[in-house]
């Protein structure tokens, strides 16, 4: 009864957010966009939309619906499109998610080489995800996440390829940098900065600050490594990242690493893909080459 085109109108409707956008999107008339739905509507036994006003709203069961071409549709594509490049010969297309903002240096050193090895498979590096990163790889919208905080589920593998330690990043002359090792107690008089990442999930407070009941003085998010370091630098606040990157930017902005703890804060990168994907020689190889990249 459920056809992928009823499937398609659905998301395109919610995409475009009329029926008559969702028509044009489709390449169908109006009148056989809706047509369509009505009988489906016949053959469900319920409605799909309710009209208010110029507005459709989507019933409970045109949610479902909704939600079950989200899911499904991404899928879909994906096959056809491995498939028609598999019938041309071609190896496809590798798609990598990430879910580590400071990681895009390290992976420029891990596609380089790839793409040399691999001429006939393209790279696409995507960052927000309508379900997040393990929906992402679930849904097919990626084939690789690149996470340093990897959450196990059944039919997906994650593998360590990069070892590094999270530090505390200061202005070259910020009373921090000459000491060994900064305690939670050092930051409260602090402004932090991060990345717009929920607090959960960033190390500087689920292994460093909560642990000890401290926090900053205050908190400030920003997008981008680059920025985030020249406000360090200019003393406007500290931040947490990569010792490798840290010591790579250093030679270029006065900001110094400091380890975060007595003990520090020990990190890897992992790579995450579908457990089925695992004997996917073209997978296979980028990370094997993840293995081996030597940050310097």
């Amino acid at each position: 009864m459920i056809e992928r085109n009823h499937l398609e109108i659905l998301r395109a409707v919610n995409q475009q957010g009329s029926l008559t956008a969702a028509a044009e999107r489709l390449h169908l008339t109006q009148s056989a966009l809706s047509h369509s739905v009505r009988k489906l509507e016949q053959q469900l036994g319920t409605d799909i939309w309710v009209r208010e006003g110029r507005q459709l709203r989507l019933t409970q069961s045109g949610e479902y619906l909704l939600s079950l071409a989200n899911r499904l549709l991404p899928q879909m594509e994906h096959a056809e499109m491995l498939i028609g490049q598999f019938a041309r010969g071609q190896r496809g297309t590798l798609r990598i998610g990430m879910e580590c903002h400071p990681c895009y240096q390290w992976l420029l050193k891990v596609v380089g080489p790839y793409l040399e090895d691999w001429p006939g498979v393209d790279v696409d590096v995507k960052q927000k995800f309508q379900f997040g990163g393990i929906g992402a790889l679930f849904g097919h919208d990626i084939d690789m996440l690149v996470t340093p905080d990897p959450l196990h589920r059944p039919g997906l593998v994650f593998e360590p390829v990069f070892d590094y330690e999270q530090v505390l990043v200061v202005a070259a002359d910020h009373a921090l940098a000459s000491k060994a090792w900064a305690e939670p107690g050092d930051l409260e008089k602090e402004t932090l900065i991060t990345y717009p990442v929920e607090i959960e999930r960033l190390d500087i407070y689920t292994s460093f600050l909560l642990p000890a009941h401290a926090s900053p003085a205050r908190h400030k998010t920003i997008e981008t490594t680059d920025i985030m370091l020249q406000m360090v630098a200019a003393g406007r606040g500290v931040a947490a990242l990569p010792r490798w990157l840290v010591e790579d930017y250093g030679a270029r902005i006065p900001v110094r690493p400091v380890q975060l703890g007595e003990a520090g804060i020990p990190k890897q990168i992992f790579l995450g893909l579908r457990e089925r994907d695992r004997d996917v020689d073209y997978l296979n190889s980028f990370m094997k080459l993840a293995r081996e990249v030597r940050w310097s």
